[in-house]
């Protein structure tokens, strides 16, 4: 997930990726949530913003919340549009050059529709992915896109053919059929097409690649493709504000499908940092938490210190707790 611009300081904004879930798996799990430091907070905190979605768009509202959260927004203040915002060049010190985030992945074939597994769950060693960065990277620039190694599971990409490509979070795809996620690029079809024809390129590339042949030696996925994401450009260079603190534990666990883990997560979260954050807002800190799940992200702040707002907390807590899982099955 992007984290551009961490700040120094403690943060004042909790934004927790993947607090909720779509999937049957999440959803009967969440009843059996215990986060009662989680349903204390959102006592004391009043709701302001809710973005609400479905889990088909390109881009969740954990990425679409970060970009409202640090100031990623067009020059006329709305957000990008859906599956356009560009985390890829944001960062970058040529920011209106349109730029893109390659990750190598296993695209799983099955009987019915392909898979993609992303760099993260591959084991993927950073020879491995050199090596094919650098078998990759002359074909890129053949068609004007100038490819640079970042990271083992990420490289990044910067070329006139990646402007108003819009693409799918690798958190939507990831562990999913790719058919769904497989956007159309209105503002930019010839480019849309350019990096599909690059995506088949790299599928046989990387099949006659010796690093095809040691990866199947060591019963590993082979790497067989590229994901685009994070495409575009600013239209100027922006100035940012620090990212919120962002756990990331439930998102891991949540893109594995592993719901037991995710469980544990949300309880271990509760019992530490939620916790902690609930202190703060006792305190009378202002503080902000976004909780997102895959359709949705809710904002809430800093109930008033006033008299009405202790009489708004007092009545609250006489009309007794709602249980949190309530607010994250809205999600």
């Amino acid at each position: 997930m992007p984290a551009p611009h961490m700040a120094s300081e403690p943060s004042s904004h909790l934004l927790v990726p993947l607090a909720s879930a779509s999937d049957p798996g999440c959803r009967a799990v969440l009843p059996q949530l215990a986060l009662p430091q989680l349903s204390a907070l959102l006592a004391e905190l009043v709701p302001v913003v809710r973005d609400d979605g479905d889990e088909h768009s390109l881009s969740p509202p954990h990425e679409r919340a970060l970009a409202q959260a640090i100031g990623l927004l067009r020059p006329d203040g709305c957000p990008f549009d859906d599956g356009l915002i560009p985390w890829a060049a944001v960062e970058d010190p040529q920011p209106t050059t349109p730029q893109a985030w390659f990750t190598p992945c296993h695209f799983q074939v099955g009987m019915e529709q392909v898979t993609l597994l992303p760099a993260e769950q591959l084991g993927l060693t950073d020879v491995h992915s050199r090596a094919l960065f650098d078998a990759l990277a002359p074909y890129c620039a053949e068609d004007g896109i100038t490819l640079s190694y970042t990271s083992v599971t990420r490289w990044h990409a910067r070329g006139e053919p990646l402007r108003g490509i819009a693409s799918a979070s690798l958190d939507r795809v990831g562990g999913r059929s790719v058919e769904g996620w497989l956007a159309e690029s209105a503002a930019n079809p010839q480019g849309g097409q350019l990096l599909k024809r690059l995506q088949s390129e790299a599928q046989m590339l990387f099949y006659t690649h010796a690093v095809h042949d040691e990866r199947e030696a060591a019963r590993l996925h082979p790497i067989n493709g590229f994901w685009v994401s994070g495409a575009g450009a600013l239209a100027q260079p922006l100035t940012l504000r620090p990212a919120p603190a962002q756990p990331d534990t439930l998102r891991q666990a949540a893109l594995q499908a592993d719901w037991r883990r995710w469980q544990q997560a949300w309880e271990a979260l509760d019992a530490g940092e939620i916790a902690q954050w609930l202190a703060r807002a006792r305190r009378g800190e202002a503080i902000t938490l976004t909780l997102c799940g895959e359709r949705a992200a809710q904002r809430f702040t800093s109930a008033p210190r006033t008299a009405a707002g202790r009489i708004g907390r007092l009545f609250k807590n006489l009309l007794g707790q709602t249980p949190a899982w309530k607010t994250l099955e809205s999600l």
